[in-house]
Parts: structure tokens; C-alpha cells; sequence
């Protein structure tokens, strides 16, 4: 599978995700789309993915996995998982989408329709300040309109990325829950790497 960061960078909390994951037996590639940039403040990480731009992220996103099988689960905190959401809905192949504190109508990334058949998992805080009223059952609609499996799981926290324990939001108990149904998604997606 692939795991992005989220907006922050690539901060050590993404690579303790990645080895949570890892340790239910699978294969976990971590790209760095900032090239070593990190953030504790979400404002300054903002500024910096703006400087990037929507195009070029994309691009960035698209190179990351340029040398990986096709076959493969796409995972993303925040806006990595947008690059996630992207991938799996644009690169043949995808076993499966983990959005966490991300999902957003298709048409915004470009895409027209979802992939049949290709399940997806979304997890959100209840009071999460990133999240659009349209964005959960927009994509859900996409998802099942094209006979997918989607599911979808609220967390009782405040806050947006609830599994970085480098973050006010931390909420260690939601993290695990988050964590044992993301590797539940995987034994059923099948994925091989």
C-alpha cells in the first residue's frame, strides 16, 4: 500500500501509522511529496503547499508511485489523502481507498466517476473544522453508484488529525480504533503490498 502525508509533511507520526500497519503484515511505501518539509503549525504548512500548487502536487503525487506495481491500496491523512483518492480513482489496478480526514467530491480532483467495484474507507472526527458538509456523501454516492463498498467511520474527538500524537488532537483511543479497522480494510482489499 501507499501512505501520504497530510499537509504537515511528512511528520513522525505518519511513520509510526506506516509501522502500525506494517506490523499487521504489510508492506507500507511512505512517500515524502515535500522533499523533507514538516510542519507543527497548520497555517505555515498551508502557506507552503500553496507555494506548491494544485498541479504540481498532483504531478508529485503521480511520480511517487511511478515505480510501484499497480496493484495497491492508496492511503492518505488530510489532503494526502486527496492524492489518495485521486490514484486510486485515475491509476488502473487500486485494490482500495483509506481516506482519513479527507474526502471530497470527485469532480474536484477531475474525475468523472469512480472505479466499479473498488472499495473505499473514510474516517473523520465529529468536529472535524476541515470537513465540507457536501464532501463524505458525495463521494459515498460516487462510490456506490459504481457498486463499491463504502464505508464510513466518525470518531467522538474534536479536531482534524486525531492519530498524530505530535498534535493537540491526539486521541489515542481513536487512533487505535482507526488503526484496527484500516488494517481490517486491507485483509479484505487483499493487498499484496
Amino acid at each position: 500500500m501507499v501512505l501520504f502525508h497530510s499537509v504537515l509533511g511528512l511528520r513522525p507520526a505518519v511513520h509510526d501509522f506506516a509501522e502500525a500497519l506494517r506490523g499487521g503484515g504489510h508492506e507500507v511505501h511512505v512517500p515524502d511529496l515535500y522533499a523533507g518539509a514538516a510542519f507543527d503549525d497548520m497555517d505555515e504548512a498551508l502557506r507552503y503547499y500553496e507555494g506548491i500548487g494544485v498541479p504540481e502536487m498532483i504531478a508529485r503525487t503521480e511520480a511517487s508511485v511511478a515505480g510501484l506495481p499497480k496493484e495497491l491500496v492508496y492511503a492518505g491523512f488530510s489532503n494526502g489523502g486527496v492524492s489518495a483518492e485521486y490514484l486510486a480513482a485515475s491509476r488502473p489496478g487500486a485494490r482500495g481507498a483509506v481516506l482519513m480526514h479527507a474526502a471530497i467530491p470527485l469532480p474536484r480532483i477531475g474525475l468523472a466517476e469512480w472505479p466499479r467495484g473498488l472499495p473505499v474507507q473514510v474516517h473523520y472526527a465529529e468536529d472535524d473544522p476541515w470537513r465540507t458538509p457536501d464532501g463524505v456523501d458525495t463521494l459515498a454516492a460516487s462510490v456506490r453508484a459504481a457498486d463499491a463498498p463504502f464505508e464510513f467511520f466518525e470518531y467522538p474527538v474534536s479536531g482534524h488529525l486525531f492519530a498524530d500524537g505530535g498534535l493537540p488532537e491526539y486521541h489515542p483511543e481513536s487512533a487505535r480504533s482507526m488503526t484496527a479497522r484500516i488494517l481490517g480494510f486491507l485483509e479484505e482489499a487483499g493487498s499484496p503490498s
